[in-house]
């Protein structure tokens, strides 16, 4: 089981430009892959579409053997809010909820939220918030925004982590921080980990390094 991308391209615009010009590629699942390479040469729309935040113009995606590009809209949320969890750059946190209440915030569209509960604060105390459960966000700090942003990827202990430029909006401190975390929850939990990044040593830290250039995979 894993993630199959057969010969996937993916057009913006009218003359229709090639962001993606025919990969195909295996994710095993329990790997942590990063993806690098210049700006602009594919890899975060890659990493939207494997992960089914978009959609190809071509080709197929399979995750643990099923197409997910010929799913209903209603099965396709369902499968990503129990499978996947999502990292992103920024944050993304609501101003208006506690980060306990954040976190919990993929097992309320689930209707799982009491049930997942202990399980979220568990991860709260495990990445160093034990004491952050009813801050709002902007009591917290950047470092501490993005590790209630993983907890909120991992609290339906999903089996794939997406992450794009996960600590490209944080210092070399904070950003190691994230990347132990993952490296960590890969290892422990067997989650696959699949992220985008600009940092070349952060990219050493995963088991499989998959380098990038106009919209081909070249390494």
């Amino acid at each position: 089981m894993g993630i199959e991308l057969k010969d996937i391209k993916k057009s913006f615009g009218t003359p229709p430009t090639q962001v993606i010009r025919g990969i195909s590629l295996n994710i095993e699942l329990g790997e942590f892959v990063s993806f690098v390479g210049r700006s602009g040469c594919g890899k975060s729309t890659l990493l939207y579409i494997m992960s089914t935040l978009d959609e190809p113009t071509s080709g197929q995606v399979m995750i643990d053997g099923k197409e997910v590009t010929t799913l209903e809209q209603s099965e396709l949320h369902l499968f990503r809010n129990l499978q996947m969890g999502f990292v992103f750059q920024f944050h993304h946190l609501l101003p208006e909820l506690s980060a306990i209440e954040n976190i919990l915030m993929p097992a309320m569209k689930a209707k799982r939220s009491g049930e997942r509960r202990p399980y979220a604060i568990s991860l709260m105390e495990e990445f160093g918030l034990k004491d952050r459960l009813d801050h709002l966000p902007s009591q917290l700090s950047g470092g501490e925004q993005q590790r209630v942003a993983i907890a909120r990827a991992l609290v339906m202990e999903p089996k794939y982590l997406f992450a794009d430029e996960p600590t490209g909006n944080l210092d070399s401190a904070n950003g190691n921080g994230v990347m132990s975390l993952f490296k960590r929850v890969n290892k422990e939990r067997r989650m696959s980990v699949i992220f985008v990044t600009h940092d070349t040593e952060f990219s050493k830290m995963a088991t499989r390094r998959i380098e990038m250039s106009d919209g081909l995979l070249v390494s």
